[in-house]
């Protein structure tokens, strides 16, 4: 990690990370958190684990937050962290997701994502530089909303990290290139195959069901590592 000017304008400088860290990061996070807790690691990793990890690292975790208010231009906002000085971060999850089964896909997501902000960010608001939001009054923080936490422009680095830091910990990057690499090697595939093949569709839901993810959330996080690329190619490249 280095530190370079941050262009938005809201801190002076912010921080820096390749992918390569940020997934060395996130590995060694949920890894290192499940030889803690069990002696071995196992996924998907479950929802409660998921809550448990994210209690460690915090002054509070609320799972039934009222987030209607912090909502702008009919915008879900589907969690937000809270920092301070003077004591670890609290993190906020709309009521919404906890109380709907059918939405388990996009809370385990939200709450990687407020993960990646408590770990990457905290360290932001341990200098004089609250009055950068003075739009955010008494709870300084990003409050996240359900179009950016899978996919953030990179323009906007803090929500881009966050949702890197979410999928990199649902899926490590070492098992998740175990599972790509099988794959590959059964469809005499090299490299990366097309979005719009028939293998990409199958990788997708593979890794979906491995790590208990949405589609959406399989199909970022292959196209971040490379593994699945835009093209016309319907079929993917065959080894000679």
């Amino acid at each position: 990690m280095r530190w370079i000017k941050d262009t938005t304008g809201r801190f002076p400088e912010r921080p820096f990370y390749s992918l390569e860290e940020l997934d060395d990061l996130s590995e060694s996070w949920i890894l290192g958190f499940l030889l803690d807790r069990y002696g071995q690691t196992d996924f998907p990793v479950s929802t409660e684990d998921l809550t448990v990890m994210i209690e460690s690292e915090t002054s509070d975790l609320d799972q039934f937050a009222d987030l209607t208010a912090e909502e702008e231009d009919g915008e879900e906002v589907q969690g937000m962290t809270v920092f301070y000085r003077d004591k670890q971060p609290a993190v906020k999850i709309s009521q919404h997701l906890a109380s709907q089964n059918q939405r388990e896909h996009r809370l385990r997501t939200t709450l990687t994502h407020e993960f990646g902000h408590v770990k990457l960010h905290c360290g932001l608001w341990q200098f004089e530089q609250l009055s950068l939001f003075p739009e955010l009054g008494s709870d300084p923080g990003p409050r996240c909303k359900r179009a950016e936490m899978l996919n953030a422009p990179r323009t906007d680095w803090m929500e881009w990290q966050a949702g890197y830091i979410s999928g990199a910990v649902l899926m490590p990057v070492t098992h998740l290139k175990e599972l790509v690499h099988a794959a590959f090697r059964e469809w005499g595939a090299v490299g990366s195959i097309t979005i719009n093949s028939t293998e990409a569709t199958t990788l997708q839901e593979r890794v979906a069901a491995r790590f208990s993810v949405s589609i959406d959330a399989a199909r970022v996080r292959l196209s971040q590592l490379g593994f699945v690329v835009e093209g016309n190619r319907v079929s993917p490249p065959r080894l000679t």
